[in-house]
């Protein structure tokens, strides 16, 4: 993953106002525990307009999607719910030729209650001066519960030993 790539992404979104929140790796790393990671993951607001503003600026910085659909078919719920259903899909995948190192995985459904994790969200400045969205602690964790892999537990761990230090500090 590229800095760069992640501020252009970051940027293009918050350019035009979308609602998004970086869970993840990179969340797991802006919370305090640093590890490796290859792609952004990125939960937007599914709303139909602001799904379709949202993949509109990332197409316009070189992303497309890794499927052969529709902005309009990721826009549609009942597509998006059938892809679950039958097909077990949970994110949908973006490539970039000039971002390839940072590919972008985007939620088929929101995991939370997306307006109650918007405002918990953590402002998390970048180089470039822009903020991204960071969700919340305690909802990054329940999302690495319910996921349960083994980089998930240890992301939990570790999180959880970040916070109790904080503590401690504080």
């Amino acid at each position: 993953m590229e800095l760069r790539s992640v501020e252009a992404v970051v940027g293009a979104l918050n350019a035009v106002g979308v609602r998004y929140l970086i869970v993840g790796g990179l969340a797991v790393n802006a919370h305090g525990f640093l590890r490796a990671t290859r792609d952004l993951d990125l939960v937007i607001q599914l709303s139909p307009a602001n799904l379709r503003s949202g993949l509109k600026s990332l197409f316009g910085i070189g992303y497309r999607l890794a499927i052969p659909v529709s902005v309009e078919d990721f826009a549609d719920p009942l597509k998006r719910e059938a892809w679950r259903a039958e097909n077990g899909m949970i994110v949908l995948k973006l490539w970039s030729d000039d971002h390839r190192r940072t590919p972008i995985d985007i939620f088929v459904y929101e995991p939370f209650d997306f307006d109650l994790e918007f405002e918990r969200s953590v402002l998390h400045e970048l180089g470039n001066g822009d903020s991204a969205r960071i969700v919340a602690l305690e909802a990054l964790i329940q999302m690495k519960t319910e996921a349960g892999r083994d980089q998930d537990l240890v992301d939990i761990r570790e999180l959880r030993r970040v916070e109790r230090l904080n503590n401690e500090q504080a």
